[in-house]
């Protein structure tokens, strides 16, 4: 039933649902945080359900975060950009709440096109330091959407890097006076 489902929501040719982990759904077959066949080590960055869900809380337009059907409609809408991919907001709800786990890679691509991460993000075929740097990159851009966060960041801009670390040392100090993680969730360079 799960292929019949899949093909109709999504135009594409579907599978038979194996189980009820995402990672058991992408190529290779390795689940989550285990070795592919090629001995690489994958990510563990949760279910599909997971991931979707950082990505519409995460990566949105200032304001409110993407609907359901506002993706749905966008992605369903732009064939030359999305491949072609059909997509329903029922079955977008589906894959967003973990009742639906197996979507075909084309769908997995083009919502992974929409929120501009790469596609092996969603498939599931990141190495673990691959998938981690998204997911910094993911907080980073949520972040950044609070004016007060940006223009913070844009003042530190020209300034020298010896004064930028101090400014990030006062911050930490802050923060941990607040009992908040260091760094905000966000990593470092430098």
């Amino acid at each position: 039933m799960a292929a019949k489902d899949d093909r109709e929501r999504t135009g594409k040719p579907g599978r038979a649902k194996t189980g009820d982990s995402a990672a058991q759904d992408v190529p290779g077959g390795a689940g989550p945080g285990t070795a592919a066949h090629d001995g690489t080590a994958r990510q563990d960055t949760g279910t599909l359900a997971d991931r979707l869900g950082r990505l519409f809380t995460h990566m949105h337009p200032p304001g409110a975060p993407y609907t359901n059907a506002h993706v749905a409609d966008e992605i369903s809408g732009d064939p030359e950009q999305f491949g072609g991919v059909r997509l329903t907001e029922q079955y977008l709800s589906m894959l967003r709440n973990g009742r639906r786990s197996n979507p075909s890679p084309e769908v997995l691509r083009a919502l992974a096109k929409f929120f501009g991460v790469p596609a092996g993000y969603l498939l599931g075929d990141l190495s673990q330091p691959q998938a981690e740097r998204v997911e910094e990159e993911v907080r980073f851009l949520a972040a950044m959407r609070d004016q007060r966060v940006r223009a913070i960041a844009l003042r530190s801009v020209g300034l020298p890097p010896d004064v930028q670390e101090s400014l990030t040392t006062i911050i930490d100090q802050f923060r941990r006076q607040m009992d908040l993680p260091g760094r905000g969730g966000v990593g470092h360079d430098g």
